[in-house]
Protein backbone atom coordinates (compact mmCIF):
# COMPACT_ATOMS: atom_id res chain seq x y z
CA UNK A 1 0.00 0.00 0.00
CA UNK A 2 3.16 2.40 0.46
CA UNK A 3 3.66 2.26 -3.13
CA UNK A 4 -0.05 3.21 -4.05
CA UNK A 5 0.17 6.34 -1.58
CA UNK A 6 3.36 7.47 -3.52
CA UNK A 7 1.95 6.82 -6.60
CA UNK A 8 -0.90 8.59 -5.60
CA UNK A 9 0.95 11.67 -4.74
CA UNK A 10 2.79 11.73 -7.64
CA UNK A 11 -0.41 11.62 -9.67
CA UNK A 12 -1.86 14.39 -7.30
CA UNK A 13 1.41 16.72 -8.13
CA UNK A 14 1.19 16.41 -11.32
CA UNK A 15 -3.23 17.29 -11.22
CA UNK A 16 -1.99 20.00 -9.33
CA UNK A 17 0.77 21.72 -12.09
CA UNK A 18 -1.79 20.22 -14.65
CA UNK A 19 -4.78 22.37 -13.27
CA UNK A 20 -2.88 25.31 -11.45
CA UNK A 21 -0.49 26.31 -14.59
CA UNK A 22 -2.67 24.77 -17.41
CA UNK A 23 -6.68 25.12 -16.55
CA UNK A 24 -6.18 28.30 -14.42
CA UNK A 25 -3.14 30.31 -15.01
CA UNK A 26 -2.57 29.79 -18.85
CA UNK A 27 -5.93 28.37 -19.98
CA UNK A 28 -8.40 30.22 -17.88
CA UNK A 29 -10.91 27.59 -18.39
CA UNK A 30 -13.94 28.99 -16.33
CA UNK A 31 -13.45 32.44 -18.35
CA UNK A 32 -14.50 30.84 -21.74
CA UNK A 33 -17.83 29.81 -20.38
CA UNK A 34 -20.39 28.31 -22.19
CA UNK A 35 -18.31 27.10 -24.32
CA UNK A 36 -16.01 24.59 -21.61
CA UNK A 37 -19.38 23.72 -19.90
CA UNK A 38 -18.81 20.03 -20.72
CA UNK A 39 -14.84 19.79 -20.14
CA UNK A 40 -15.18 21.43 -16.31
CA UNK A 41 -18.53 19.05 -15.41
CA UNK A 42 -15.92 16.41 -16.19
CA UNK A 43 -13.57 17.92 -14.42
CA UNK A 44 -15.88 18.71 -11.27
CA UNK A 45 -16.81 14.81 -11.11
CA UNK A 46 -13.40 13.59 -11.58
CA UNK A 47 -12.21 15.60 -8.85
CA UNK A 48 -14.81 14.66 -6.21
CA UNK A 49 -13.79 11.39 -6.81
CA UNK A 50 -10.38 12.23 -6.05
CA UNK A 51 -11.37 13.68 -2.87
CA UNK A 52 -12.53 10.40 -1.88
CA UNK A 53 -9.33 8.82 -2.91
CA UNK A 54 -6.91 11.26 -1.69
CA UNK A 55 -8.82 11.90 1.66
CA UNK A 56 -9.45 8.26 2.79
CA UNK A 57 -6.15 6.57 1.37
CA UNK A 58 -3.74 7.31 3.80
CA UNK A 59 -6.19 6.17 6.83
CA UNK A 60 -8.89 4.21 6.08
CA UNK A 61 -8.87 0.77 4.38
CA UNK A 62 -11.97 0.33 1.98
CA UNK A 63 -13.10 -3.44 3.50
CA UNK A 64 -15.90 -5.86 1.49
CA UNK A 65 -18.29 -4.55 -0.37
CA UNK A 66 -16.21 -1.03 0.25
CA UNK A 67 -13.73 -2.59 -1.98
CA UNK A 68 -15.87 -3.19 -4.52
CA UNK A 69 -17.25 0.28 -3.88
CA UNK A 70 -13.43 2.08 -4.30
CA UNK A 71 -12.95 -0.17 -7.30
CA UNK A 72 -16.06 1.60 -9.08
CA UNK A 73 -15.03 5.02 -8.24
CA UNK A 74 -11.53 4.21 -9.97
CA UNK A 75 -13.15 2.45 -12.98
CA UNK A 76 -15.56 5.74 -13.54
CA UNK A 77 -12.54 8.20 -13.14
CA UNK A 78 -10.84 6.15 -16.12
CA UNK A 79 -14.09 6.52 -18.17
CA UNK A 80 -14.11 10.39 -17.16
CA UNK A 81 -10.60 10.51 -18.30
CA UNK A 82 -11.11 9.06 -21.39
CA UNK A 83 -14.36 11.45 -22.45
CA UNK A 84 -12.32 14.19 -20.88
CA UNK A 85 -9.66 13.58 -23.73
CA UNK A 86 -12.08 13.69 -26.44
CA UNK A 87 -14.30 16.42 -24.91
CA UNK A 88 -11.10 18.96 -24.56
CA UNK A 89 -10.46 18.33 -28.16
CA UNK A 90 -13.80 19.45 -29.49
CA UNK A 91 -14.41 22.32 -27.23
CA UNK A 92 -10.86 23.99 -26.84
CA UNK A 93 -10.59 24.38 -30.86
CA UNK A 94 -12.41 27.82 -30.93
CA UNK A 95 -9.52 28.66 -28.08
CA UNK A 96 -6.94 26.93 -30.17
CA UNK A 97 -6.91 24.03 -28.88
CA UNK A 98 -4.78 22.46 -25.80
CA UNK A 99 -1.90 24.24 -24.73
CA UNK A 100 1.56 23.51 -25.55
CA UNK A 101 2.81 20.97 -22.99
CA UNK A 102 -0.45 19.95 -22.10
CA UNK A 103 -0.95 16.68 -23.41
CA UNK A 104 1.91 15.46 -22.65
CA UNK A 105 0.91 16.10 -18.76
CA UNK A 106 -2.38 14.82 -18.99
CA UNK A 107 -0.32 11.11 -20.61
CA UNK A 108 2.28 11.22 -17.76
CA UNK A 109 -0.65 11.54 -15.33
CA UNK A 110 -2.44 8.54 -16.97
CA UNK A 111 1.21 6.59 -17.00
CA UNK A 112 1.11 6.99 -13.06
CA UNK A 113 -2.33 6.15 -12.69
CA UNK A 114 -1.83 3.06 -14.34
CA UNK A 115 1.39 2.86 -11.64
CA UNK A 116 -0.99 2.97 -9.27
CA UNK A 117 -4.19 1.06 -10.28
CA UNK A 118 -1.87 -1.96 -10.78
CA UNK A 119 -0.73 -1.85 -7.33
CA UNK A 120 -3.76 -1.10 -6.01
CA UNK A 121 -5.70 -4.35 -7.51
CA UNK A 122 -4.23 -6.86 -5.38
CA UNK A 123 -4.98 -4.66 -2.35
CA UNK A 124 -8.60 -3.69 -3.16
CA UNK A 125 -8.83 -7.97 -3.56
CA UNK A 126 -7.52 -8.57 -0.57
CA UNK A 127 -9.84 -5.90 1.10
CA UNK A 128 -12.85 -7.55 -0.57
CA UNK A 129 -12.53 -10.60 1.27
CA UNK A 130 -13.14 -9.08 4.50
CA UNK A 131 -15.62 -7.92 6.58
CA UNK A 132 -17.45 -4.69 5.26
CA UNK A 133 -16.39 -1.44 6.49
CA UNK A 134 -14.21 1.10 6.40
CA UNK A 135 -11.66 0.73 8.77
CA UNK A 136 -8.99 3.35 10.37
CA UNK A 137 -5.62 1.65 9.29
CA UNK A 138 -3.37 4.29 8.73
CA UNK A 139 -0.77 3.63 6.04
CA UNK A 140 3.08 3.22 7.42
CA UNK A 141 4.42 6.13 5.98
CA UNK A 142 4.82 9.37 7.44
CA UNK A 143 2.34 11.13 9.09
CA UNK A 144 3.74 14.27 6.91
CA UNK A 145 3.16 11.89 3.80
CA UNK A 146 -0.35 11.51 4.57
CA UNK A 147 -1.25 14.86 5.67
CA UNK A 148 0.00 16.30 2.49
CA UNK A 149 -2.09 13.93 0.26
CA UNK A 150 -5.34 14.71 2.91
CA UNK A 151 -4.15 18.67 2.00
CA UNK A 152 -4.20 17.37 -1.51
CA UNK A 153 -7.92 16.46 -1.04
CA UNK A 154 -8.50 19.35 0.48
CA UNK A 155 -7.17 21.52 -2.35
CA UNK A 156 -8.99 18.80 -4.88
CA UNK A 157 -12.34 19.48 -3.12
CA UNK A 158 -11.65 23.54 -3.89
CA UNK A 159 -10.91 23.28 -7.85
CA UNK A 160 -14.30 20.25 -7.82
CA UNK A 161 -16.72 23.01 -6.34
CA UNK A 162 -14.98 25.74 -8.18
CA UNK A 163 -15.89 23.97 -11.70
CA UNK A 164 -19.34 23.45 -10.56
CA UNK A 165 -19.91 26.58 -9.25
CA UNK A 166 -18.82 28.07 -12.88
CA UNK A 167 -20.60 25.73 -14.68
CA UNK A 168 -23.82 26.00 -12.43
CA UNK A 169 -23.98 29.34 -13.96
CA UNK A 170 -24.06 31.11 -10.47
CA UNK A 171 -23.37 34.74 -10.18
CA UNK A 172 -19.78 36.24 -10.73
CA UNK A 173 -18.07 39.43 -9.81
CA UNK A 174 -17.23 39.99 -13.78
CA UNK A 175 -17.61 38.09 -17.25
CA UNK A 176 -14.02 36.73 -17.19
CA UNK A 177 -14.18 35.86 -13.70
CA UNK A 178 -11.69 35.84 -11.85
CA UNK A 179 -9.66 37.42 -14.92
CA UNK A 180 -10.56 40.70 -14.91
CA UNK A 181 -8.66 42.17 -17.71
CA UNK A 182 -7.14 39.42 -19.96
CA UNK A 183 -9.03 36.80 -21.93
CA UNK A 184 -7.79 33.80 -23.93
CA UNK A 185 -4.93 31.09 -23.27
CA UNK A 186 -1.55 33.14 -22.32
CA UNK A 187 1.32 32.22 -24.14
Amino acid sequence: MKTVLWLLGALGMLGAFDTIYFHEIRGQLPAHLPGLNPELKLHAGRSFIYVAVFGTLPWFAWRGTWAFALGVLLVVEIGITLADFIVEDQVRKPFGGLLPGERATHTIMAIVYGAMIANLIPVLLAWHKSATGLRPEPVNVPLAYRLALTALAAGTCVSAVRDAYAVAGFPRRAARWPWLAQSGPQP
